[in-house]
């Protein structure tokens, strides 16, 4: 059992691991296309309408593969997952076919129009698709996170006599506490995607001569983007779900953050340690005192409790991959603030195109935001377990006991393979199109 659980854990891990680097640039990215043809309707400069263009493509690719990697872990939910999907679907089945039905409609419909419609829709039109393309993503993304929501905070709910869970009040769904604070930490970590994406290009462009202007225009609106960005994700809304947390599920938070007994008197915040399970205890940390308590409850000396507090069958099933996923994100996340805070100043200061260590650096910085929420992620699912849906469904109890450990492992390993050609498929097309760089037109 301990085996079939395993394996089904893991091939979700890896199908919807894969499947999270696509959405994570087009939500951003389409927030930013909107950006440059709003510049171009209001300044009517041709070089904005050429960016939004050329990123739309970037975006076509990506929302293609976001949908192909994707489909598989729905059928998971009906195979591998199939008792959580009949205890639960009378809800979770709510908002996914919410946003298979209207949000991936909306975005799918309208990309098309804004690929191929610009001479038939006139400017204002194609503007408008632009921004319905992105209302969709965004709507998407909430739809989606809505459903995380309900099952990392149960709301709105009652179960039946045969065990099902249906909703009484749907919309609990949409005022769920956890959901606002989830949905705008994630929609700022995939801006902070995009802006790594678009100042790595145009910093690619500038340190090969190529396609300078766009190469100044791309690191720009980067920069910009990504400064506000790595800001609005640490606070209010990292915050705001850390408090979440705290609040909904203490046995979590203190393993993201590595407490093991209750601190009374003020807990001390953990920049760098080593959790230590047999003994309990964090090895070679650095830590400054009390300023957890303040970050959480704004009171120094506020109590945090500790694992020890918790019964052991409530303790995260894996407390160091849960604290580390924590780490590297928050850890992350700081290098962007460091970064985009420098390279603003150089923005200003009118160096920026210049300075080459930093142009090196956002090139080879494209890859860490994609860690960066990936991570994010973990942190949120390695919290919640050893429940499916918390405090409710057990992820024991949720598996499809039909499905055998081997069944899970060799489709895992098609998976592996499968996904691996598309990877490459992919990092293929879209280097095409960098290569290429934006098609200008001198007449619009």
């Amino acid at each position: 059992m301990e085996d079939m659980i395993f394996y089904d854990r893991m091939q979700f891990a890896f199908t919807i691991t894969f499947h999270y680097i696509f959405p994570q640039l087009t939500m951003g990215l389409s927030l930013m296309i909107v950006y440059f043809k709003w510049k171009f309707l209001r300044t009517k400069l041709v070089q904005y309408n050429d960016a939004a263009k050329f990123w739309m493509k970037i975006f076509a690719l990506n929302f293609a593969m976001g949908v192909v990697t994707g489909i598989p872990m729905e059928f998971q939910f009906g195979t591998n997952w199939a008792k959580f999907s009949e205890l639960t679907g009378g809800i979770i089945g709510q908002t996914l076919a919410m946003e298979g039905m209207f949000s991936f409609f909306l975005e799918s419909s309208f990309l098309g129009l804004f690929l191929f419609g610009e001479k038939l829709l006139g400017q204002r039109l194609h503007f408008l698709t632009g921004l319905l393309v992105f209302l969709g993503s965004w709507a998407s993304g909430f739809l989606i996170i809505a459903t995380h929501s309900w099952m990392q905070h149960p709301v709105g709910y009652e179960i039946l006599e045969n065990g099902k869970y249906v909703l009484k009040n749907f919309g609990a769904l949409f005022s769920n506490p956890w959901l606002i604070p989830s949905f705008l930490h994630n929609q700022m970590g995939s801006v902070i995607t995009s802006s790594f994406v678009v100042a790595g290009v145009g910093a690619f462009y500038l340190l090969n001569n190529k396609h300078s202007q766009f190469g100044k225009l791309f690191v720009k609106t980067g920069v910009v983007f990504g400064l506000v960005s790595s800001i609005l994700v640490a606070f209010p809304t990292g915050d705001w779900t850390a408090k979440n947390v705290a609040k909904y599920q203490p046995a979590a938070f203190a393993g993201m953050e590595g407490i093991f007994e209750t601190e009374k008197g003020g807990a001390e915040i953990v920049l760098i340690g080593q959790p230590d399970m047999e003994n309990k205890k964090l090895d070679n940390k650095i830590a400054v005192p009390n300023v957890l308590s303040f970050l959480t409850y704004q009171n120094w000396t506020q109590e945090v409790k500790g694992l020890n507090e918790f019964d052991e069958s409530l303790h995260p099933t894996n407390v160091p991959g849960l604290y580390y996923a924590y780490h590297i994100m928050v850890g992350l996340g700081t290098i962007f603030i460091g970064l985009m805070v420098i390279a603003t100043i150089q923005l200003f200061r009118k160096k920026l195109y210049k300075t080459k260590w930093i142009l090196w650096t956002l090139l080879f910085m494209i890859p860490f935001p994609y860690i960066a929420n990936t991570t994010g992620w973990y942190t949120a699912e390695l919290g919640r377990q050893p429940w499916l849906v918390y405090d409710l469904l057990r992820t024991v109890d949720g598996v499809s006991p039909t499905v055998s450990s081997g069944n899970t492992l060799f489709t895992l390993l098609g998976f592996i393979g499968l996904y691996f050609m598309l990877g490459l498929l992919f990092l293929l097309l879209a280097g095409k199109i960098i290569n290429k760089g934006p098609e200008t037109e001198k007449t619009v």
